[in-house]
């Protein structure tokens, strides 16, 4: 028995605004949810309709109706008492605390939503809905790898109840994530998922030609393809059909916006790109606040301009680094002690592990990685691990500041993850060191990393990002030759010989490139 088949009253009406909905006709929407709501007092259809009727305001971008509509929403929900309600009331209120910039309350609202979601006995397609709004407000909070497991849910529910699989493809919020991993300089990562979304479309046209994908969706199919484009692929022909057919929602209007920008850099016309960047106002919500610093760059980059370029990258940087520092600080204000019961106080700190990356690189931090040893010494795995030093960089930070050498160390940690094994573990250590894991590795295995990750440097442009100053990578691997109380030991000792492997390497002489 689905929800729906537990709402006594007004089930047509009901059904109509979610029709409206998937055709991107929220305002519609909107007028029969009214109508509703004041011709019921029935406790589930008015939970229901003040549910659809907030994901409409968020839709339509209505910020002035937030407040109230998060209020009433929520408040009903928790007087039906079902779980769906609750949990989906819960996802809805944080993706409108994220657009308030409200981060602490953004975070409480999800646990909650997922915690309430997890309870359902029996899910159906509104659940699947219900975890497919709780991965957009993860998605919007940059906890990307949440986003993608909670889609995933969606998609699992959506499939068992007969739901098409185009519903919960989430080409947006696989957008976000790939322009996330653009703002912090793997460019070729964010290809890759581009990519995957490009896939995606083609099959679903094939199929029946589109004819099953939502208004929204296809805007952000879209902008992935004309991202694409910017980035120096060849354009798709369909490319501004696919950007002009979204809906009525905020987020369409800046993606058709921001992607007409992306066609004309591809297109070979910069000063039109730059006019029309200038003259639009983008939601920081939407891509993040980097999405236009980035664009900007690489319209200078396309007029040559790239003193300009390396400029507005840094920005992009800057404002890329200032949203994973405003997590920490929600979380050093201790977000997870405002959660009273003690299953969602835990599942809030999994969430601050978000928060445990080095700012910079996007990478675990030393501190994430010590954890990570300390589990692998828990559960008495072997393992080699790898440490990776920078050839060059002092010069680079001598010769062209340090800035550059910021983007260095990014370009160096994308790559360095883009090459290693599906379960390998990389972290920044501190200044220009990395450290890798590899479980269940041996030397053979560690042997190849290592000359993967000098062929993938090597293979780099550093030319154009720092001219004149050569940057290259020493590796250095050692066992872990243990076990049981003895292993703690092994791994301080694997530190040691792989450090002085590193030194070892960074001794011998290079061919000449």
């Amino acid at each position: 028995m689905g929800w729906l088949d537990r709402v006594p009253d007004q089930v047509d009406a009901l059904r109509q605004a979610r029709a409206l909905m998937m055709q991107s006709r929220s305002a519609d929407a909107c007028v029969v949810l009214d109508r509703v709501l004041e011709t019921t007092a029935e406790p589930n259809t008015r939970a229901d309709a003040l549910i659809q009727r907030l994901s409409a305001v968020l839709n339509l971008g209505r910020t002035a109706e937030y407040a109230a509509a998060v209020d009433r929403a929520l408040e009903c929900a928790r007087e039906a008492g079902d779980p769906y309600l609750i949990g989906h009331a819960h996802a809805l209120a944080a993706l409108a605390a994220h657009h308030q910039g409200a981060l602490d309350r953004c975070v409480t609202h999800f646990v909650q939503s997922a915690s309430h979601l997890a309870r359902v006995q029996d899910p159906d397609g509104d659940t699947a809905w219900g975890w497919h709004d709780l991965a957009m407000a993860y998605s919007y909070l940059s906890f990307h790898g949440y986003a993608l497991g909670a889609i995933e849910r969606a998609r699992q529910i959506g499939a068992s109840t007969g739901l098409p699989e185009e519903l919960f493809a989430a080409p947006g919020i696989r957008l976000r994530n790939a322009v996330a991993l653009d703002h912090s300089g793997d460019s070729d990562g964010c290809l890759r998922v581009l990519r995957d979304i490009g896939v995606d479309l083609c099959r679903f046209l094939e199929a029946d030609g589109g004819a099953r994908l939502r208004p929204s969706t296809i805007t952000a199919y879209g902008y992935a393809a004309a991202r694409r484009g910017a980035l120096g692929e060849d354009l798709d022909d369909d490319v501004s059909a696919l950007l002009a057919a979204g809906g009525d929602g905020a987020r369409a209007r800046d993606l058709r916006q921001l992607g007409d920008v992306c066609l004309a850099i591809a297109e070979g016309r910069p000063i039109e790109a730059l006019a029309r960047l200038g003259t639009i106002t983008i939601s920081p919500q939407t891509l993040g606040a980097a999405e236009p610093e980035r664009l900007r760059s690489l319209i200078y980059a396309r007029a040559g301009d790239h003193a300009a370029a390396h400029r507005a990258d840094r920005k992009a940087f800057r404002l890329a680094a200032q949203r994973s520092d405003r997590l920490q600080t929600v979380y050093v204000d201790g977000i997870a002690a405002q959660i009273e019961r003690e299953e969602l106080r835990r599942t809030a700190m999994q969430l601050a592990g978000e928060a445990l990356t080095d700012p910079l690189t996007g990478l675990p931090n030393r501190r994430q990685l010590e954890r990570y040893v300390a589990a692998m010494v828990a559960r008495g795995e072997a393992a080699v691990i790898g440490v990776c030093d920078l050839d060059g960089f002092k010069a680079v930070n001598t010769e062209h500041g340090h800035h550059s050498g910021d983007l260095v160390l990014q370009r160096i940690a994308g790559v360095i993850h883009r090459v290693m094994r599906r379960g390998d573990f990389v972290a920044r250590y501190g200044g220009d060191e990395f450290v890798v894991v590899l479980p269940g590795a041996g030397m053979a295995e560690a042997a190849d990393v290592a000359r993967r990750i000098g062929a993938a440097v090597a293979a780099e442009d550093w030319q154009a990002l720092v001219p004149g100053t050569p940057v290259g990578v020493s590796v250095g691997f050692a066992e872990v030759k243990g076990s049981g109380p003895a292993l703690r030991d092994a791994l301080g000792q694997a530190f040691e010989i792989a450090d002085r492997e590193m030194l070892r390497a960074k001794r011998r002489p290079r061919a000449a490139s």
